[in-house]
């Protein structure tokens, strides 16, 4: 072999590349273009994967990540069933067993590098979710309500920070995600002594401990009522009055939870609740505007025609108000007339004076009777009966005798 071959190759003079260039600018061009293509192609797969974190992650959520959403929406905390009642509620979730089979728990939640206000504000809105749903729970029970909202930070079809999760729809005409943000539970100040025990519970969670038996559980309902969704999860535990799910197939496993805490915490002013009324408040409401809804068709049917050509309805915040116009004097007289007309309990003389219709019988008149006089015996006929004597004449005072 030649031994120039072997020698190091000798730098190109100073200005030898610029005749390169010139002779090869299309092909760099191309490799240039080609790179660009390549770094954009790679940037929007990092993205797609759920790798990418931040507090803009879910402000512009991809095809699937907008799906998983309308997947956790459907599946809201007022999304349950309303004809079962609570006693076959227990009934019926007792019979469905806990799955066997793996239940991997989830990894310890890291705060690590969040500024200290984002810190105070994750442990009062985790604060808030335990005492609302578990108050009264074991301490267990506590603990597995925090796993749920930690686990779903992690997951895509949730807000990924801890007060995005617990007040998720909370405003949402569809439901939110725990009822006590929607049902008007945060009207009622918390109690000191049970808001303590929860924070210690909220504390712990976000320090790292991992509540296992809740595995990577995303909801849960209490016992005494049925949710729509249940029957297409998993229902993977049970502690106190909680029963706890996880999602079917892959979405429920360790490689779905692929989001990072983000750690701009928002600001909720959660104190006194959102304006909404407490349940019973509610209930009320709902049949009141049954009832309302009820008279204005049972007034149609009586006077045969579309309800609102005869009353009008106005509405405000789901409360219905009726008001009712008042009616012409033949459409009056007609509905008393149709009323009357087949009441068999009425009496002539009632009919009579509802609708001037004396039901095709003489009417009597009203007023004292006639009473008619007996004959005169048959020995006293052509007897002429004497005339009552003339009353006598008054005497004439006497002279006075003062003059």
């Amino acid at each position: 072999m030649d031994a120039a071959a072997l020698s190091p190759i000798e730098p190109a003079p100073e200005g030898a590349l610029v005749p390169v260039i010139r002779r090869n600018w299309r092909a760099l061009l191309v490799c240039a273009v080609m790179a660009a293509l390549w770094l954009v192609a790679a940037v929007s797969l990092v993205r797609d994967d759920g790798l990418a974190s931040g507090p803009g992650r879910h402000a512009a959520p991809t095809i699937a990540q907008a799906r998983l959403q309308a997947k956790a929406a459907e599946m809201s905390a007022t999304s349950i069933r309303t004809d079962i009642a609570p006693e076959s509620a227990v009934a019926i979730n007792a019979a469905i067993p806990v799955v066997a089979g793996a239940n991997p728990a989830a990894p310890p939640f890291s705060l690590a590098g969040i500024s200290a206000a984002d810190r105070a504000r994750s442990l009062e809105c985790l604060t808030v979710a335990i005492y609302y749903e578990a108050a009264t729970e074991p301490v267990d029970g506590q603990r597995a309500v925090a796993q749920v909202v930690l686990n779903r930070v992690r997951h895509p079809a949730y807000p990924n920070t801890v007060c995005g999760v617990v007040f998720e729809g909370h405003r949402r005409a569809s439901g939110c995600q725990f009822s006590f943000t929607c049902m008007g539970a945060l009207r009622r100040a918390p109690m000191p002594a049970y808001w303590e025990r929860a924070r210690v519970v909220a504390q712990a969670a976000l320090n790292g401990y991992v509540y296992a038996p809740a595995g990577l559980a995303l909801n849960y309902h209490a016992n005494y009522v049925v949710p729509n969704w249940s029957a297409t999860l998993v229902k993977s535990h049970v502690v106190g009055l909680h029963i706890f799910y996880r999602w079917r197939g892959g979405l429920g496993r360790p490689a779905a939870f692929t989001d990072a805490y983000a750690g701009a915490e928002p600001l909720f002013a959660w104190r006194g609740g959102f304006g909404q009324p407490l349940r019973p408040e509610a209930q009320a409401a709902v049949a009141g505007s049954r009832e309302a809804q009820a008279a204005a068709a049972a007034e149609a049917a009586i006077l045969g025609g579309d309800p609102a050509a005869h009353a009008s309805v106005d509405s405000f915040q789901r409360s219905v108000l009726r008001r009712y116009e008042p009616l012409q004097r033949d459409s009056a007289n007609a509905v008393i007339s149709e009323r009357t007309r087949g009441d068999a309990s009425l009496s002539t003389s009632q009919r009579w004076a509802l609708t001037g219709d004396n039901g095709g019988s003489n009417q009597t008149p009203l007023g004292r009777r006639q009473e008619a006089r007996p004959a005169p015996p048959a020995e006293l006929q052509g007897v002429r009966r004497r005339p009552a004597p003339a009353p006598a004449p008054a005497p004439e005072p006497a002279p006075s005798s003062v003059r």
